[in-house]
């Protein structure tokens, strides 16, 4: 059995980590890989803190492409194996003519969860324009979509079934940014790294804007450390590639932001 109670002593998202827990004592007792429903990046960086220190089971993540942000946990003993492309995802196709009621993200999530499924089972949604947008759902919904899911705000939209290869993902503009700072507080990294005055980013900081590895920050002081990820709502996120301290003391930082 799992160190229930060790691994959920001050975590944060514990119902979600509890039911994760569920899940992993399911595969040690099956000798099966058990899979998980849909998880958002702060909710699978806080189990994933916890699980990946346990020698006995073994936790992969998928959401159907390589910039995913909602995804599937598969667990399995390490005996098993577990592979990220074996973790069941369906993609879908919703199609309308959006060019005179256009839709955002939030409307088609909206007009999913209006047909009566859970937002857990619902991955990715991608945005295609005029034409309507894709989305990553779990396999056992597809035709219950193509038959319930009728319209998009004011559009009539029918829903097919694609691969998972055919998903439009737009790859994220990447710059590379160098900047020389006193220190590694949060504050300080994050206003050289997204272009914007210390005194804002101090604001936005304190507003509960700013996340780093997905959890969030309301410290200006906060220190940052190689690999850390740094993400604002509306802004994209930064990575933190490298940091070198310089003769005079100061440091001089690698990062890359995404947008």
């Amino acid at each position: 059995m799992l160190p229930r109670a060790e691994l959920l002593k001050g975590a944060e998202y514990r119902e979600t980590l509890a039911r994760i827990l569920d899940l992993g004592e399911q595969a040690l007792k099956t000798w099966q890989v058990v899979y998980s429903d849909f998880l958002s990046p702060p909710e699978i960086a806080a189990v994933q803190s916890r699980l990946n220190k346990l020698a006995e089971l073994q936790v992969v993540a998928w959401g159907g492409y390589a910039q995913a942000e909602r995804q599937r946990l598969a667990l399995a003993r390490p005996e098993v194996g577990v592979e990220a492309a074996g973790i069941p995802l369906a993609a879908i196709e919703i199609q309308g003519n959006f060019l005179f009621d256009p839709a955002t993200h939030g409307d088609f999530l909206e007009a999913l969860l209006a047909t009566g499924i859970a937002g857990e089972k619902v991955g990715d949604i991608l945005a295609v324009g005029e034409a309507g947008a894709q989305a990553i759902v779990v396999p056992e919904l597809v035709d219950y979509l193509s038959l319930n899911l009728k319209q998009v705000r004011s559009v009539p939209v029918k829903v097919s079934s694609i691969p998972l290869n055919q998903l439009k993902v737009q790859p994220p503009r990447v710059k590379s940014i160098t900047s020389v700072e006193a220190s590694l507080r949060l504050d300080a990294v994050a206003s050289a790294g997204f272009g914007i005055s210390r005194s804002k980013m101090v604001e936005e900081i304190q507003r509960g804007e700013v996340r780093v590895n997905w959890k969030p920050v309301t410290q200006a002081s906060y220190l940052l450390s190689p690999q850390d990820w740094i993400a604002i709502r509306g802004r994209g996120r930064l990575q933190i590639e490298e940091v070198v301290e310089t003769k005079k003391g100061r440091f001089r930082i690698q990062m890359k932001r995404y947008f």
